[in-house]
Parts: structure tokens; C-alpha cells; sequence
């Protein structure tokens, strides 16, 4: 009899049903997640990732791989992302060939520049890799959003030789007598794939992590240290070239490695009073940051008027599926608190790790598969889309969007913990009958996959959510 009540609660349990009449299980955490509507956020313009590295070396696979892979990113019914930002490289000296990068990051992380030295002529071969999967990406996804970003200027305008740095990762290692030029470099290679490709870039990034003091020379990836003055001086040269080049595109900065180092440099844009107005977007990267940091750039970016990318993060924490979900969290936070209106991966395919990816490859072989985080992604990418928005949850473990006809809520709901949670989805605030309900999990065992739909008690549900798994709601609303 015991083992029978079991079983028949197990199912229950495992189908998301609330057990209104029986005992909780000890160990289950209550917390409240009331849904308001009329508190409207930001407006989703996207999901997506760099190009940089993964891409650089998957362009050269097998042409049917090559649209395998760029469907499963971009398909509405997969990842559905659509902004990419593709890494203008600044190439490393040749005499480095097979040296300090292939060393660290592995050959893939040494990307190819267009430009050898100062009067040498533009290398539009250059770069193939990158290049096929940026057009297999506007081919399948005519909508995709794309930025062009600078990780490092060209090795030969810097002081130390190298794209990784300089010596003392502290110090530019621009000089400035290149300045001019880089901007032009930059530049040339929008106007190029304009003209070439009809890739119309809708921001330009001319630095990554530059307020960083881990880009050092022989290191192990692209990096250059620009201080926040340099940057000024940077965008204040740059900006009257992009106004004249005939391009749409529009400047975007500063992308630096977590909030602190992001507030410290938007800050000092401020203080220069003309910068901002020289802005299109504002970019952060999110490797670290505290909710109080979060609320100050939302507070920062309100201030400045700019549209606002999370343009780059990875995991902080945990390995395999816990990390996957330890980010998840991270993207709850970046979006409830810091609301930007896209939020972005760094790389898409790793080699060795679940963590850094959601495709694990092997760029030798030309095999690949994907990962649990994969996924966890599309919990979240595949159901709010493009032009949903988000909307207050009023719990940090949920996250809400609406879209725009208003006739269809997305509720996601995750649970990092080793302890089934229970969760009180709260919908009065929500105008309209709920018509129909739709549900996914990803959990230990489950991979994105729908479970018997939960039936809402007027427009309340009580949720028991399993241990670390991801589940997301959406209902059909009658208006």
C-alpha cells in the first residue's frame, strides 16, 4: 500500500501537479512567484553569441555539417537565436605560427586578420571560416541582427608585436600613432562585407574586455588594454568616419569583463559629456557581477537613453548540468534586474567542457553533440521571442515575458537546488482566461521535453518543481 501511494505521487510529482491535498514532502522548499502583467520591462530584441572562435574553425567543415549546425542555432523551433557578433581579428605575428595561442587556447583561438602591415594590401580571403557561417547565419535567418567587434588591433600597430597584449597587461597596447588607422581598419572591413556580402553590421564594438588587466603578450587569445581615456579618444575619432562611411551602423561600447570594470568606464563616458551622444548601444559582459551592481548599470543605462546588449557570459560555477543551470540563474538576474534587450553566449562549440558551450565538438574529425546546456538555452530562447516582453515575476527563480498580442504568457521556473521546490504561480493579476497550457522540462533525465500540461486552478498553480531542472510554462490567453 505504501509502495502503491508512492508510485501514484511520484506520478503526480513528475507531471508538475500540486499535491493541494496531501502532506508536502518535508524537503520542499514554498516560495511565491505573483505575475504582473501591467509592470512591463524591456522588449526581447534577441538570443545569441559570438562567432569567435567556435565558427572560424566550423566554416571549414562539411557544407551539410556546416547547415546542420547553423540550423539547430537559429531554427524558431531549436535555439531560435538571431544576433551573432562577428570578430573582426586582428591576426598575430606569423613568426608566432603554432606558438603561444595554439599553446592556450588552441589553434582555434588564433583569428586571421585582413591586413599584414601598414601599406600592404586587404586580404578579403582571409578569414573564411568565420565568413561561411555568418552568411549560412543570413541565409537561414534573414531577421539576424549582427555587430562587429575588435578583440585586438593588428599585431603590427601594437607596442608589443603581439595580439595578446602587451607586456604589462596593465598598460595600451595600441600605439598612438595607429589610432587613425585602426578606426580605418575597422572600418574598410564593414564597408567590405556591405558591399560584398549585403551584411549590414547594426553596431561596430572597437574594443572587448578592455579595461581588463589579463591581456598580456604570448598570451593565449586576442586582448588589448585600452584605457578609459584611450577609449574616449578612440570613439571621439572613430565616430566622424562612421557618420561619413554611408553605413547604418552605429557604435557600440564598452563590453567590459564583468559590472564593476562596466560602471567604472560608462562612468567616466559620462564625465566626458560628449561620448554617449557619439553611443548607438551600450554593451556589458556579465562573468561576475552582484545584483546591486546590476540594478546600478540598469540605473546607468537609463540615464544614458542607449539601447543595451548583455553581449557576453559564460558559467561561474559548478560543472556539467549544475553549471548549466548556475547560468541559467545568471541570465534570470541579467534580465529581471539589468533588463537588457538581448542576451548573448560567448561560444556556441567547445571541445573539451559541457560548460563553455552548447555543442561539444571536435574540430579535427568534424564531429559534434549537442550538451546538456543546449537544452537548458532553449528553455528559455525557443519560447520568448523576439519582440516578447519581459514582464515582473516578483521571484528571482522565474522569469516572465508576454507577447505582443498579450495572448500568450511565458512562465519559466528553475530550480537549482538538490530539493524538489514548490512554487505558487500566481496569475490574477492577469487579464483574460487562460485557454490552454503547454509545458517543457529540462531536468537530469529530460532534454526540452514536454510533460502532461498543467491545469491552473482559476489563474493559480502550485508547482512542485524537481530538483535542478528548468521548466517553462506557456498559456494561451484569451482576451
Amino acid at each position: 500500500m505504501k509502495l502503491k501511494t508512492a508510485i501514484i505521487c511520484a506520478a503526480f510529482l513528475s507531471a508538475g501537479w500540486s499535491l493541494s491535498h496531501a502532506a508536502q514532502p518535508e524537503s520542499t522548499d514554498s516560495e511565491v512567484a505573483a505575475v504582473d502583467p501591467s509592470q512591463r520591462h524591456q522588449q526581447l530584441e534577441g538570443w545569441g553569441s559570438s562567432l569567435c572562435w567556435w565558427a572560424a574553425q566550423v566554416g571549414n567543415w562539411d557544407e551539410k555539417k556546416v547547415d546542420e549546425i547553423v540550423d539547430l542555432i537559429t531554427s524558431p523551433d531549436k535555439l531560435n537565436m538571431n544576433i551573432f557578433r562577428y570578430n573582426i581579428g586582428g591576426g598575430d605575428d606569423p613568426a608566432h605560427a603554432d606558438g603561444h595561442m595554439v599553446k592556450g587556447k588552441g589553434k582555434r583561438a588564433e583569428m586571421e586578420g585582413f591586413k599584414d602591415s601598414p601599406t600592404a594590401p586587404y586580404n578579403w580571403n582571409a578569414d573564411k571560416g568565420q565568413r561561411t557561417i555568418l552568411l549560412k547565419i543570413k541565409e537561414k535567418r534573414p531577421d539576424a541582427v549582427f555587430e562587429a567587434f575588435s578583440n585586438s588591433a593588428p599585431y603590427w600597430m601594437t607596442y608589443s608585436g603581439c595580439a595578446a597584449g602587451n607586456v604589462d597587461p596593465l598598460k595600451d597596447n595600441l600605439k598612438p600613432e595607429y589610432y587613425e588607422m585602426f578606426c580605418d581598419y575597422l572600418l574598410d572591413v564593414c564597408k567590405h562585407y556591405k558591399a560584398a556580402y549585403q551584411i549590414d553590421f547594426k553596431t561596430l564594438e572597437p574594443f572587448n574586455e578592455s579595461y581588463s588587466n589579463y591581456w598580456y603578450a604570448e598570451g593565449s587569445q586576442e586582448g588589448c588594454h585600452f584605457e578609459p581615456a584611450t577609449q574616449i579618444q578612440i570613439i571621439r575619432m572613430l565616430y566622424p568616419k562612421l557618420k561619413a562611411s554611408g553605413l547604418t551602423t552605429v557604435l557600440s561600447a564598452s563590453d567590459e569583463t564583468n559590472l564593476d570594470q562596466f560602471l567604472t568606464v560608462q562612468k567616466a563616458y559620462q564625465a566626458a559629456g560628449d561620448i554617449w551622444d557619439k553611443l548607438g548601444q551600450l554593451n556589458t559582459h556579465t562573468y561576475s557581477g552582484t545584483n546591486a551592481e546590476r540594478e546600478a548599470v540598469r540605473e546607468l543605462v537609463r540615464q544614458a537613453g542607449k539601447p543595451f546588449w548583455q553581449s557576453e557570459t559564460g558559467p561561474s560555477g559548478g560543472r556539467d548540468f549544475e553549471s548549466n543551470l548556475l547560468l541559467a540563474q545568471k541570465m534570470f538576474d541579467d534580465l529581471r534586474i539589468m533588463r537588457p534587450q538581448a542576451w548573448l553566449d560567448w561560444q556556441l562549440m567547445e571541445e573539451n567542457n559541457g560548460e563553455w558551450c552548447v555543442m561539444r565538438g571536435n574540430f579535427k574529425t568534424q564531429e559534434y553533440k549537442p550538451v546538456k546546456n543546449l537544452y537548458v538555452r532553449m528553455q528559455i530562447s525557443r519560447f520568448i521571442k523576439q519582440g516578447y516582453t519581459f514582464i515582473e515575476s516578483g521571484n528571482e527563480h522565474t522569469l516572465a515575458a508576454l507577447s505582443p498580442s498579450g495572448k500568450e504568457l511565458v512562465v519559466a521556473v528553475l530550480n537549482t537546488t538538490e530539493r524538489e521546490r514548490s512554487f505558487n504561480i500566481d496569475l490574477n493579476k492577469l487579464s483574460g482566461k487562460i485557454t490552454a497550457v503547454n509545458n517543457w522540462r529540462t531536468s537530469e533525465t529530460e532534454d526540452c521535453q514536454p510533460f502532461p500540461a498543467v491545469s491552473f486552478k482559476g489563474k493559480k498553480q502550485t508547482y512542485v518543481s524537481p530538483a535542478k531542472s528548468l521548466t517553462t510554462f506557456v498559456l494561451t490567453i484569451d482576451n
